[in-house]
């Protein structure tokens, strides 16, 4: 297999990592760090869920006029072997990717990762309620597909089990590390560029969230690797449980990131946040040590609003006769929302007894907003939003510049908050000096 078959890009960094045979988040992390250690910066990598193909296009968007990495974390509910809420096959995926960075001139570093990849982390088979044997084989047929499609990181989540109320750490570990060493068994077999990969999670119920216990996963998965004979396959992130949640009041706990990426470092391994929407200080981010976090809510709560505004401009038109139909976008995509039951993932213990009508006001709108996620991609809405770009453009408003240049914002604000911009210039920089 030549690089172009596998490799979503031509750049500097990803001609360093194929020359070095390392993997490509490994090489931008350790780089960050030798430029820090020369100036004093530090940047945090910023992980963009891909919710819909506008988000797609406003991160590259973005990546391209403020010339950073392109980050995209995939879930297996996002993109996956059946097509995921986006109706996307992972290599579906990585092509819409390459041909959106070709239309826009995008020529930095494109990363693609798989986002908690383990048993029950994709909706469906917790509705279906399968076993695990079920569960993990999926969970290996779309590491599988991940690895064909050109991904660059896995992240290998095992902290899940429907079927029990507490796992051990060794019980999570054991089933992580034949995840990594099925993922490396293919990867060898399809004679693919090596991976970089991400272990853990922040929900675990009632389990690593200590300090303790955050060292304790480190030392036995680095055993339990050598045992299988992967010592030279290492995690370069591990996520952290740093305070954050997915709520409106979101923050960031800056002593207790400190102390787990003090942890971390000294096991050569980046921490990793997870629910970073609506944090209320991203600038504490970097000044943590933090090697990455991850959006992808806010961004569909964005694009909602956008669409609201748009909506609200169409019917003006309709009452004044100016068009013949309405899309009736947001009637519909609320009813789709609804319909889907997708948003009673995210209610808290005292509100599951209760019917989407009965909840409060606020967590009506937020559900709706952060829960259009699941159903941006549908058939549809995807008419829907045809007839409101026909209706709209007539009158001069181009609803799809509207709802990119409404996630623009979003996601310039992280990488402000995470001095990612001009960070490609600062990595080609240190890398050409060794070329």
């Amino acid at each position: 297999m030549s690089p172009s078959d596998y490799s979503p890009d031509e750049s500097l960094i990803r001609k360093v990592a194929l020359e070095r045979d390392t993997p490509i988040v490994d090489l931008i992390l350790k780089t960050i760090d030798e430029i820090s250690e020369s100036i004093g910066w530090r940047a945090t990598l910023l992980g963009l869920c891909p919710v819909s193909r506008a988000t797609i296009r406003a991160a590259i968007e973005c990546a391209k006029f403020l010339n950073f990495p392109l980050f995209f974390v995939v879930t297996l509910n996002q993109v996956d072997i059946d097509g995921g809420y986006t109706g996307l096959t992972q290599k579906d995926f990585v092509k819409l990717v390459r041909r959106e960075c070709e239309e826009v001139g995008y020529r930095g570093p494109t990363i693609i990762a798989l986002d908690h990849g383990g048993p029950w982390l994709k909706d469906k088979h917790v509705a279906e309620r399968l076993g695990f044997e079920e569960a993990f084989e999926w969970v290996k047929k779309s590491v599988e597909a991940c690895i064909k499609a050109g991904y660059d990181l896995l992240h290998i989540d095992t902290t899940v089990d429907i079927w029990s109320k507490q796992l051990s750490i060794d019980t999570i570990i054991e089933r992580a590390v034949e995840l990594i060493e099925h993922a490396e068994a293919f990867r060898a077999e399809q004679g693919a560029h090596k991976l970089s990969y991400e272990v853990g999670t922040e929900e675990v119920h009632g389990g690593i969230t200590s300090p303790q216990l955050f060292e304790e996963f480190i030392r036995k998965l680095k055993t339990k690797l050598k045992e299988r004979g992967l010592e030279n396959v290492w995690p370069c992130f591990i996520v952290g449980n740093v305070g954050t949640f997915l709520a409106p009041n979101n923050k960031f706990n800056l002593e207790k990131a400190k102390m787990l990426v003090k942890i971390a470092r000294s096991y050569k391994l980046y921490v990793k946040g997870h629910y970073t929407d609506y944090v209320s200080n991203p600038e504490d981010y970097p000044k943590a040590g933090m090697g990455g976090a991850n959006v992808g809510p806010e961004l569909a709560h964005a694009e909602y609003m956008a669409l609201e505004e748009l909506d609200k401009l169409e019917k003006i038109l309709y009452q004044r006769k100016k068009i013949e139909k309405p899309s009736e976008i947001m009637k519909k995509l609320d009813e789709s929302i609804i319909r889907s039951g997708r948003w009673r993932k995210w209610l808290t213990k005292e509100e599951r007894a209760l019917s989407f009508e009965e909840l409060a006001e606020s967590k009506k709108r937020w559900l709706l907003a952060t829960g259009s996620r699941y159903v941006l991609s549908t058939p549809e809405i995807y008419k829907s939003r045809i007839r409101l770009r026909d209706n709209l453009k007539t009158w001069g408003v181009y609803s799809e510049d509207v709802v990119t240049s409404r996630l623009r914002d979003v996601i310039w604000k992280y990488v402000q908050a995470f001095n990612l911009k001009d960070l490609l210039l600062k990595l080609n920089e240190k890398l050409i000096e060794r070329v």
